[in-house]
């Protein structure tokens, strides 16, 4: 497997199973997509979550009807606990060309990762299920160690574009904005807004035009 990040607006996501399961993975695509999510009873949280809710017993679902609520679908999550009954919605998923999650059963081909998320970043992290604390653990460490990671990368935009008038040659901006990166004042500057960081981090970088050989 490889790791990509799509753009899912506008597609639809078909969640199998409306306990905490499939209302996580609700909450998870209910941002970007269309969800609608199949059960024969729904959490409470599911209400308010944009997702559209399908009263059905599984169980007793025929493939054909199954294939139905497939019809359009872009990604399915099969969430129930059923593991066979996962199993088998992933089959069918599979006979129609439609990704599949299998929250409890065989391994589809879309794994959902632990995801830390800012204005302006997304970092995912999977172990493939082998250790799902591993990526929580994870995501927890790099929230506690950067927390002001949104505005060093607004930082490091504006720096960029300030760099490319001044500094000739590529390798001697990057240079630049990976010894900001590493300098521990940058991120400490940070605590007091990105303005006021920007302005000590291209004073000491640009104007004072510090030697980085």
């Amino acid at each position: 497997m490889i790791p990509l990040i799509l753009d899912l607006t506008g597609r639809h996501v078909v969640i199998f199973g409306g306990g905490a399961v499939g209302a996580r993975k609700a909450a998870y695509f209910c941002r970007e997509a269309r969800v609608t999510v199949v059960s024969r009873s729904f959490l409470p949280s599911l209400a308010g979550s944009g997702a559209a809710c399908v009263e059905a017993d599984i169980e007793a679902l025929d493939d054909h009807a199954v294939l139905a609520l497939l019809e359009g679908a872009f990604l399915v999550v099969a969430a129930t606990p059923d593991a066979a009954l996962n199993d088998r919605i992933g089959r069918l998923a599979r006979e129609t060309g439609v990704h599949f999650n299998n929250a409890h059963g065989e391994t589809g081909d879309v794994l959902i990762p632990s995801v830390l998320r800012g204005e302006r970043y997304l970092i995912a992290v999977s172990t493939g299920g082998t250790s799902p604390a591993v990526p929580r653990f994870l995501r927890e460490h790099l929230e506690e160690a950067f927390p002001n990671l949104d505005a060093m990368i607004g930082v490091e935009g504006r720096l960029r574009e300030d760099l490319k008038k001044s500094v000739p040659t590529q390798d001697e901006r990057s240079r630049t904005l990976r010894a900001v990166l590493r300098d521990p004042d940058a991120w400490t500057w940070l605590a007091d807004g990105e303005d006021e960081a920007y302005r000590k981090i291209r004073e000491r970088y640009i104007s004072g035009n510090i030697s980085l050989c």
